[in-house]
C-alpha cells in the first residue's frame, strides 16, 4: 500500500469528520437564486475575542501603539532572562505567519468577496492585535525557566495555571495536553507538509512546469529542503531566531517594495481603487449578499493570516529576553499589524489596482492571481515571487518546528529524546510533503491548528482581569518616567 493509498484509507475519513466539526458553519444569508452565505463558528470565536479584548483593555492597539513599536524593534542584547531579543522573537513569530496567506489568501478574499474584503481584513488585523497582546503577555508571565537555563512557555503553561487557580487540575491538564497534540499535528501538516509542497510546486512552475528538470524529482527537493531545515532547527531557538531575524525583513521588504512599485506605476488608479474598496466594503449597492460576502471573506482570511488567538506565536515570544510580560505582549501586538494591516493590504491594493480580480471567473485564483497582478506591471515579478514563496515557506517551517518541539517536550516532561525525535521526524516529513498527495492530511492539520484556538481563548478569558490589572500598573509606571 502506497502512502497516498494509506492516507485515503485511514486519514481521509477522520480528516473530513474533524474538519466538519471544527469548521461548522451557520447560515447568515440565504438568497433566493444563489448559494447560501455561511460563516464558520471558529471564525466568530476568533473575532469575538479580538473585539472583546480591544475594548476591555481600552484600545491598547491605538493608545500604546507607539510604545509597542519601540518594544518590538528593540534588538538590544540585554541581561534579562531569556534566549532571544524582543525583535528576534517578533521576527520568529512573524516568519510563521507571513506566508502564503498574505499572497494566495488575499487573492482569494478579493476574488470571491470583492475588493471590499480588504477593509474587513484590515479590521480583523486591528482587533487581532489585542488578542495577540494578551496571549503573548501570558506566555511570558507563566513561562518556566528550568535549572539548565532553557525556557518553555505558551498556552499549555498558562492554561494549566489558570485551571489550577480554580482547583480544576484535571481540566487544566486536559486542556494543556489537547492544545499540545493539536500544535504538534499542525506543525507537521500546515507548518511543514503544506509549506514544502508549495515551495516545490513553485520551483517546478518557474523552471518549466511539466517539462522542468524538477518535475519528477520531488524526493530530491524534499531531501535538500529537509537538510536545509535541519541545519537551522537543530541549533534550537537561538539558531531559528537568528535566521528568521535576517530572512523576514528581507522577504517582507522585497515583497512590499515590489507592491509599492506596482502601485506607484499605476498611480492614476489609486483613488479609484480606494473608492472601489470602501464602496464595496460599506454599502449594499451590490446587494446584501455582496456586502456579507466581503465581510466574511475579509474577516476569515484576516484571521487565518495573522493567527491571533491560535496560541502559536506566544510559544516563540516566551523565549524573549525580558523582565516585563506586558512589554513583550506589546511587542507581540505588532505581529498582526505587520502581517495583516500592512502586507495583506499591499497585496489587496495591487490586485484591485490591476483589476485582475475580475479574472477569477476564468479559473485564476490564489498565488496565480497575485502573480499576474504584479506581472502586468513587472514582467519579471513571477521569478521574484517564486523566491519569496520559497523564503516564506522555509521561514514558516523553521518557526513551526519550534512550536512543535515545545508542545512535544511539554507532553514528554522535557525529554531530550522526545525533542530530538520530533526534530528528525519533522525534517523527514519534507520528503513526504514534496512527493505525496496531501489534500486529506492538510485538511486534518488545518482543523488541528484551528482547534488550538478553542482552549487557548478560553485561557485568555480566564486571565482577562489579571492582564488588565498588570497593564494598568505598567502604563502608570510609564507615565512617571
Amino acid at each position: 500500500m502506497s502512502i497516498d493509498q494509506a492516507v485515503d484509507t485511514f486519514v481521509a475519513p477522520f480528516a473530513d469528520k474533524l474538519f466538519s466539526i471544527i469548521f461548522y458553519s451557520i447560515t447568515l444569508y440565504q438568497p433566493t437564486d444563489a448559494a447560501a452565505i455561511e460563516v464558520p463558528l471558529i471564525v466568530l470565536w476568533l473575532i469575538a475575542a479580538g473585539v472583546f479584548f480591544t475594548f476591555y483593555l481600552g484600545l491598547p492597539n491605538i493608545r500604546l501603539f507607539k510604545h509597542a513599536t519601540a518594544m518590538a524593534f528593540d534588538n538590544k542584547d540585554n541581561k534579562s532572562k531569556g534566549d532571544i531579543s524582543s525583535f528576534q522573537a517578533l521576527m520568529t513569530t512573524l516568519s510563521a505567519t507571513v506566508g502564503l496567506g498574505n499572497i494566495a489568501g488575499v487573492a482569494i478574499a478579493v476574488s470571491v468577496g470583492g475588493p471590499g474584503a480588504v477593509v474587513w481584513m484590515v479590521l480583523t488585523g486591528f482587533f487581532g492585535m489585542a488578542t495577540k497582546f494578551v496571549e503573548t503577555a501570558l506566555a511570558v508571565k507563566y513561562r518556566v525557566i528550568f535549572k539548565d537555563g532553557h525556557i518553555s512557555g505558551g498556552p499549555m503553561y498558562y492554561l494549566k495555571a489558570g485551571f489550577d487557580k480554580h482547583k480544576q487540575h484535571n481540566m487544566g491538564a486536559f486542556m494543556a495536553a489537547f492544545f499540545c497534540v493539536c500544535c504538534i499535528a499542525g506543525s507537521i501538516g500546515g507548518g511543514n507538509l503544506f509549506q514544502s509542497n508549495q515551495a516545490y510546486q513553485q520551483v517546478v512552475n518557474v523552471t518549466g512546469g511539466d517539462v522542468s528538470w524538477w518535475a519528477d524529482k520531488g524526493w530530491l527537493f524534499g531531501i535538500l529542503l529537509g537538510c536545509l531545515v535541519a541545519s537551522v532547527i537543530l541549533g534550537g531557538i537561538k539558531s531559528i531566531a537568528k535566521v528568521a531575524s535576517k530572512i523576514v525583513p528581507i522577504m517582507g521588504i522585497m515583497y512590499m517594495l515590489a507592491g509599492l512599485v506596482v502601485i506607484a506605476v499605476n498611480y492614476q488608479n489609486i483613488i479609484p481603487a480606494f473608492a472601489t474598496i470602501f464602496t464595496l466594503a460599506f454599502t449594499v449597492k451590490a446587494g446584501f449578499g455582496g456586502l456579507l460576502g466581503a465581510i466574511i471573506m475579509g474577516v476569515q482570511r484576516g484571521a487565518f493570516s495573522n493567527e491571533a488567538g491560535f496560541g502559536s506565536a506566544p510559544i516563540g515570544h516566551a523565549a524573549a529576553k525580558t523582565d516585563s510580560h506586558i512589554s513583550q505582549g506589546l511587542a507581540g501586538m505588532l505581529g498582526p499589524f505587520i502581517d495583516t494591516v500592512i502586507i495583506c493590504t499591499i497585496t489587496g491594493l495591487v490586485i484591485t489596482i490591476s483589476g485582475v480580480y475580475t479574472e477569477y471567473q476564468d479559473g485564476m485564483a490564489g498565488v496565480s492571481l497575485t502573480s499576474k497582478a504584479f506581472a502586468d506591471t513587472l514582467s519579471w515579478f513571477p521569478y521574484v515571487l517564486s523566491v519569496t514563496v520559497f523564503l516564506f515557506a522555509f521561514s514558516t517551517m523553521i518557526s513551526w518546528s519550534y512550536y512543535g518541539v515545545k508542545a512535544t517536550t511539554y507532553l514528554f516532561k522535557e525529554s531530550p529524546i522526545a525533542r530530538d525525535s520530533y526534530k528528525v521526524i519533522f525534517c523527514l516529513c519534507t520528503v513526504i510533503g514534496t512527493t505525496g498527495s496531501l489534500d486529506s492530511v492538510i485538511k486534518l492539520t488545518d482543523a488541528m491548528i484551528f482547534a488550538m484556538a478553542i482552549p487557548n481563548i478560553i485561557g485568555l478569558y480566564m486571565f482577562a482581569r489579571e492582564v488588565k490589572t498588570d497593564m494598568n500598573v505598567y502604563t502608570k509606571a510609564l507615565k512617571k518616567k
